[in-house]
């Protein structure tokens, strides 16, 4: 109890610090009343995309300058000047765009030529919002080396990176910085036309120049934001569209598989399979797509990484697979981590675990329709049975009301049908959920978000209830949420996922940011002092399961992006009930420990980086320390070389007061002649179930968004025969209509 109080007078002294911060002036201004004006304009020859802008339209093209620093420090002078021209003709619009850098070819910083790459790299970024929804954007970006990035965002909350379009970019690098000329057909974007009239469109832009991890915007947006923020865009006018036509996206595979399984008793089987089928894309009208897929396959999706699950809870591990990726933060509770109705991975896998074995999906279909009123969506799912399951049925429908300026409510229905199969022993089930949700935000700075959710197995005595709220207020100085998450006991989304049943879960994190104008501190971005309070409890009885408190007094991010931080971690658990960890009995008491941690990471978006995270302290009635060192060598965008290492100890822990030792490494090479053929390599081995997994992958893009994969997978236990090995060859063609 002594460590309770102490922590609290911490946690008092730290709240009345950061209610002095917030009574700051946060710099949170309010989107303008009349949104700044940019005009594109007619292109009168023809726009040849090669990164020059050499064509006289662009001459003549009005020029948009007058960008805000959001990063390091919101407003004033800032260093890299970005010059944007926006043409368009009967086919494309145009964003021909140059990046003045002194350092030139010298001072580009890219990781990578992986599509829809990481912040760490020198970026470009338009965000455009065709329906003037003010609420929702699809984002276009490039690297100085033309990779390309692109993504949907919705209510500046959920990114759908995994949504692809058709369109092009083209760099040059020169030695005072780099231009980009970007063509994004009219075709890849949605829009209502009214007549022959001029229109006006929502965007903003971004740049971001890591070197010194500057970021600016075009117009200016609070730092507290992003630049997916569209209430603050400009209007873009002078467009004369072309009339919507008609949008279909079909992309066929084929595919060859080769697979050699070994068993436990050394018998080898071998099975080869050559399969068909695609996915097609049709936008029905401006603001409704339909997509279908046919024997589906995910072939070229990335491999989980392996995790050692040192909690009471369920892991989430995240969706990969392109189909089930685009579109996913539409249905409700997508962005809740332990509580979502609906959860993809519950389709297609056996279950939603690691490692997870591939269940044929026959068919599904998908529509959303988004106006600036409401939103629809439905998905239906047909997955073949198994030797271990049957085949079963999958239904959602969503629909999502918006009000006001940013807020929303909705209801989400699931449905969940596995099919009878006598034969294989195999009985009908079902299971359906009802979920309401709903988002509110009463000013720029402060966000509600609740979801109530009931299940039912198809009888009266299985229904169960779930439920969520979180109020968050943060500014450029303070920041703060409570959030809380019912589950009862029956609550079962059997097309979803929840991290624990009969639990109630309590979370606080509170934190003051500073910022620090001293030329003595310039090499500090932010700091940050703050604490998270975690606390469970039975849903049944409200009787305490465990909490955790979450305190660091330095958190610092250095100007070139790296991270110091340490902190400390109180932890007080109930086990009453039969609990092993790693194998380990542990008996059923009250503990209370502490783990101190220390984090450092170096600048990611050199050549060289490095990140090692190490913990320390008692461990329910032992010792435990942990090591995480991860590095990355990246000499060239053409090559990159990636390895990890957790090493985990345990000293006098458990019922059998035994020591532990565990380790899990993987290891990562990158390859690439250019943004359109790569080759990478993955490897990852976990000692404490001594499986160790390859998974090396080719591509060429021959095509916008058409592919040829060869793919090699293996999952091997160490000291047995067991191996599971394939082969895939995999071509895939995207045309569109």
């Amino acid at each position: 109890m002594k460590a309770f109080f102490t922590t609290s007078k911490i946690i008092l002294a730290i709240t009345l610090l950061s209610n002095a911060v917030k009574a700051q002036d946060s710099l949170n201004f309010s989107p303008p009343l009349k949104a700044p004006i940019v005009y594109a304009i007619e292109a009168k020859d023809n726009i040849v995309v090669d990164g020059r802008l050499s064509e006289e339209s662009w001459k003549v093209a009005p020029v948009i300058s007058d960008f805000f620093k959001l990063q390091p420090r919101q407003g004033g002078a800032y260093r890299y000047k970005t010059f944007v021209k926006i043409v368009y003709d009967k086919k494309n619009l145009y964003f021909g765009v140059f990046c003045k850098d002194t350092a030139g070819k010298k001072g580009v910083r890219v990781q990578d030529y992986r599509r829809d790459f990481t912040p760490d790299n020198d970026v470009f970024m338009i965000q455009l919002d065709p329906q003037n929804l003010k609420r929702f954007c699809v984002s276009f970006q490039a690297t100085p080396l033309g990779t390309q990035g692109d993504m949907q965002v919705f209510d500046d909350q959920l990114q759908d990176v995994n949504w692809d379009a058709l369109w092009k970019v083209k760099t040059t690098v020169s030695d005072s910085g780099y231009c980009a000329e970007f063509a994004i057909p009219f075709k890849s974007l949605r829009y209502v036309k009214h007549g022959n009239d001029s229109v006006s469109w929502n965007l903003t832009f971004s740049r971001i120049a890591r070197r010194d991890n500057e970021q600016t915007v075009f117009p200016a947006i609070p730092q507290t934001y992003s630049p997916y923020r569209m209430s603050y865009g400009a209007e873009l006018k002078g467009l004369q569209l072309p009339p919507p036509s008609t949008n279909i996206r079909v992309q066929p595979y084929s595919l060859y598989q080769y697979s050699q399984s070994t068993d436990a008793d050394n018998i080898t089987t071998h099975s080869s399979t050559l399969k068909f089928g695609g996915e097609a894309k049709w936008a029905v009208n401006p603001h409704a797509v339909l997509d279908l897929t046919l024997n589906t396959d995910f072939a070229q999706a990335e491999v989980d990484q392996a995790v050692n699950n040192l909690t009471r809870f369920n892991v989430l591990f995240p969706e990969k697979r392109q189909f089930f990726l685009e579109d996913q933060g539409v249905f409700a509770g997508a962005s809740i981590e332990g509580l979502k109705p609906f959860f993809s991975r519950s389709i297609g896998l056996s279950n939603t675990q690691f490692n997870a074995k591939p269940v044929p999906i026959d068919a599904g279909l998908r529509f959303t329709d988004r106006t600036k009123d409401r939103t629809f969506a439905s998905l239906y799912v047909h997955q073949e049975g198994t030797s271990e399951q049957g085949a079963a049925d999958f239904g959602v429908l969503r629909y999502l009301k918006n009000y006001g300026k940013e807020n929303n409510i909705g209801v989400m229905f699931t449905d969940r049908v596995d099919e009878a199969d006598p034969r294989k022993g195999f009985n009908a089930k079902n299971n359906s959920t009802l979920t309401v949700d709903g988002l509110v935000r009463p000013s720029n700075t402060l966000s509600i978000q609740y979801l109530t959710s009931v299940s039912n197995n198809n009888s009266p005595d299985s229904l169960g209830f779930a439920s969520y709220f979180k109020i968050k207020y943060f500014d450029n100085k303070f920041f703060f949420y409570y959030q809380n998450e019912f589950i009862s006991q029956k609550y079962n989304p059997a097309m979803g996922f929840i991290f624990q049943n009969n639990v109630i879960y309590h979370q606080t994190v509170e934190f003051i940011s500073l910022r620090p104008k001293n030329k003595k501190w310039s090499w500090i971005r932010e700091a940050e002092i703050g604490f998270d309070v975690n606390y469970y409890q039975n849903a049944s009885d409200f009787k305490f399961q465990q909490s955790d408190l979450y305190i660091y007094p330095i958190y610092i991010v250095l100007n070139n992006g790296g991270v110091v931080q340490y902190a400390i971690r109180p932890n007080w658990q109930n086990i009453n009930f039969d609990f092993s960890l790693l194998g380990v009995k542990l008996a059923q008491r009250n503990y209370s420990y502490t783990v101190h941690e220390l984090t450092y990471q170096s600048d990611q978006s050199k050549k060289f980086s490095f990140l090692g995270d190490f913990n320390f302290g008692q461990y329910y009635n032992g010792s435990m320390q942990s090591t995480a060192l991860g590095m990355r060598y990246a000499p060239s965008p053409m090559i990159a070389v990636s390895a990890n290492y957790t090493l985990q100890k345990f000293e006098d822990f458990g019922l059998d007061k035994v020591n532990l030792r565990t380790s899990l490494y993987n290891a990562q090479l990158r390859a690439a002649l250019n943004p359109q053929v790569q080759v990478s390599a993955y490897y990852q081995y976990n000692s404490f179930g001594k499986l160790g997994q390859w998974n090396a992958r080719a591509s060429w893009e021959f095509a916008p968004l058409s592919f040829i994969y060869l793919v090699y997978n293996e999952n091997n236990f160490k000291d047995t025969p067991v191996k599971n090995q394939s082969m895939i060859a995999k071509i895939s063609f995207l045309k569109q209509f």
